[in-house]
């Protein structure tokens, strides 16, 4: 299933998710333009490596990706879900809680791979706030889906509160099954950054306060 796109209607233009699309493609058309060497070492020095943990690379780690697919993959997702809890939260507010969810996606994987020495890269954990958010939010809201079923191929709305219940399940249930394999010769899916940062952005979106002008909104909490 791929989401095409939400019909949740947005009241603003959501120019922080705009600015953080923007930077992440900066950023990786800087590393395609390395050769392969250089591209290694700065993803080694940027990237978060549990195994020599640092701080910063828990910031700077959120704005690298592997490949075109994890790149592409991660803003189709952002720009799905972040415009409508930007529109709720304000632009300046949005931005806090966009790096918070991926300080905690990158913290929970790093606890959970301690002695993991491959990085970990990409947006997608605080992508995950963002989708935890949007469940929250706007649990009726509906998806528009791609459904490929063998050689058939079509759309369907699905709520989002089963589509983005679903998504979250298959995250736990795969960091739980990749519990006891060893992290230090294969890299993989961060898993647990995406359960880290779904659970940060319920949470989150709980704590922080929706703007005041869209508190009445009917398609808010339906």
């Amino acid at each position: 299933m791929i989401p095409l796109r939400d019909t949740q209607p947005s009241y603003s233009t959501p120019f922080v998710t705009i600015l953080v699309i923007v930077m992440n493609v900066f950023v990786f058309l800087y590393e395609v333009s390395l050769d392969d060497y250089s591209r290694n070492a700065f993803i080694s020095t940027w990237g978060m490596i549990p195994a020599r943990f640092e701080y910063t690379d828990m910031l700077t780690s959120m704005f690298l990706h592997g490949g075109w697919l994890h790149l592409i993959g991660n803003m189709w997702f952002l720009w799905i879900y972040g415009d409508n809890v930007e529109d709720t939260l304000g632009h300046g507010k949005f931005l806090l809680f966009y790096l918070l969810c991926g300080l905690a996606a990158a913290g929970t994987q790093a606890v959970t791979n301690l002695d993991s020495r491959i990085p970990t890269v990409g947006a997608s954990g605080a992508i995950a706030g963002v989708m935890g958010a949007y469940l929250v939010k706007f649990p009726h809201s509906r998806i528009l889906t791609l459904v490929v079923v063998f050689v058939f191929i079509t759309t369907v709305e699905i709520p989002a509160v089963l589509i983005l219940a679903y998504w979250f399940l298959i995250q736990l249930a795969s960091g739980m099954w990749s519990v006891g394999y060893s992290q230090l010769s294969q890299g993989g899916v961060a898993w647990f950054a995406h359960v880290g940062g779904f659970v940060a952005g319920i949470v989150l979106i709980n704590v922080m306060r929706t703007r005041e002008r869209y508190r009445r909104r009917r398609d808010l909490h339906w």
